[in-house]
């Protein structure tokens, strides 16, 4: 049974003594993510490293300061009371770091509970981290230290979960850290793998989605759904496509998630972005719960959708081996009456339509990866002008001097 959306919980005040007692409870539940305490030795190491280098560099700007002033007026006991000020500065910055961890975790905690109260008062569950999760969405299988964060999810009338996501590519100073949130929302059938790419949020290299596909994947569609998105549907899935994206379908994309990335695998419908969903923002969360309650009632269509790829292979499984005929006198009747006597397959079939079973076959699952071709291009143009901009200056150097 649906509720009324209550964002309320997100802006109530929470005190630092409800925020440390939640933070307990997650800890007595197994909730509390696991790497909350390496995460706290590495900022604690952080901070000491900060300290040492510009708190030493501003004790002894001080102390400096503190001498030439002592010194030009003459006073002794402040130009020895000045070998003091590092110490009494290092000591007083090295007190603030206690102080910031446990800001910093009750700041944390605080989030959880609102967020925790959120999802209770609408019907649905809070999970603070879950490291790699199990889905087959494309950012899902992206480089390292994958981890989904602030996970809200409800069960009825469907499973959906709202959450942000990290991970991390490449590797010293080239290691970066990807930023999104998602939407999955779990169908009841497998349908075939489809990308709805938004136009509306690429960058200067196209497509911001971590892979690339075939172009000749690409599927147009009718009126105004290609100023919008990029569908990318696998070759011969063309039809099963226009089956799913009726016109009715396409509009409730357009006017609700234009600027969401669509992915549709397997028995799942993902929406992503650059950005985090699981946030302390009303007005994102009722963009969110607009977004897939505009599609929920849709969904119900497309898991009535069936592979006829599929009937196919069913109808060859189930068809029976030839077997010799016995040696008998029957064996010798026309071939017209052994054919009225004897049935097709070994047992009948139950009346009624005879659909193929859920499922997707093979060359429809997955879309076939391509070549971001335009990031390549101007990647090269930007390295020949790099190679070719000094040859021509050399060149010109040599020239001018000769004259």
């Amino acid at each position: 049974m649906s509720v009324p959306f209550d964002p309320r919980p997100l802006l109530e005040p929470v005190s630092p003594a409800t925020a440390r007692a939640f933070r307990k409870h997650l800890a007595e539940t197994g909730r509390l993510p696991g790497g909350t305490g390496a995460g706290l030795v590495i900022g604690i190491i952080v901070a000491v490293f900060a300290l040492v280098v510009f708190g030493g560099v501003a004790a002894a700007i001080v102390g400096a300061f503190v001498v030439a002033l002592g010194t030009q007026s003459g006073g002794g006991a402040a130009v020895a009371g000045a070998t003091m000020v590092p110490l009494i500065v290092l000591i007083a910055l090295g007190a603030l770091i206690p102080l910031l961890v446990r800001r910093s975790r009750a700041a944390q905690a605080a989030l959880w509970y609102r967020l925790d109260r959120f999802a209770r008062a609408n019907g649905m569950s809070f999970e603070p981290q879950r490291p790699d999760p199990p889905l087959p969405g494309m950012i899902f299988s992206q480089g390292s230290g994958r981890m989904a964060s602030n996970l809200v999810r409800g069960d009825q009338p469907r499973f959906v979960e709202f959450a942000n996501y990290r991970y991390t590519t490449g590797s010293g100073k080239h290691r970066q850290t990807h930023t999104w949130g998602y939407i999955a929302v779990h169908l009841s059938t497998p349908l075939p793998h489809i990308v709805l790419d938004a136009l509306g949020n690429n960058g200067l290299f196209g497509s911001n989605l971590p892979v690339a596909f075939d172009r000749d994947q690409h599927l147009s569609l009718e009126g105004d759904f290609d100023r919008y998105f990029r569908l990318s549907c696998p070759r011969g899935y063309e039809t099963d496509a226009l089956y799913l994206f009726t016109p009715d379908i396409m509009a409730r994309f357009v006017d609700n998630a234009a600027a969401l990335d669509v992915e549709i695998v397997d028995d799942w419908l993902f929406f992503y972005g650059k950005r985090d969903f699981s946030t302390l923002d009303p007005a994102t969360w009722s963009w969110l719960f607009g977004a897939v309650a505009a599609m929920m009632d849709k969904l119900a269509q497309w898991e009535r959708w069936r592979d006829d790829r599929l009937a196919g292979a069913a109808a060859e499984s189930a068809r029976p081996a030839a077997l010799p005929a016995p040696e008998t006198p029957a064996a010798t009747a026309a071939p017209a009456a052994r054919a009225a006597t004897v049935p097709p397959v070994p047992v009948v079939p139950p009346p009624g339509l005879h659909r193929p079973p859920p499922g997707v076959a093979a060359t429809g699952r997955r879309l076939r990866t391509g070549v971001p071709w335009v990031a390549v291009v101007i990647i090269l143009v930007v390295v020949t002008a790099g190679v070719i901009g000094p040859v021509i200056a050399f060149l010109g150097g040599i020239l001018a001097s000769a004259r």
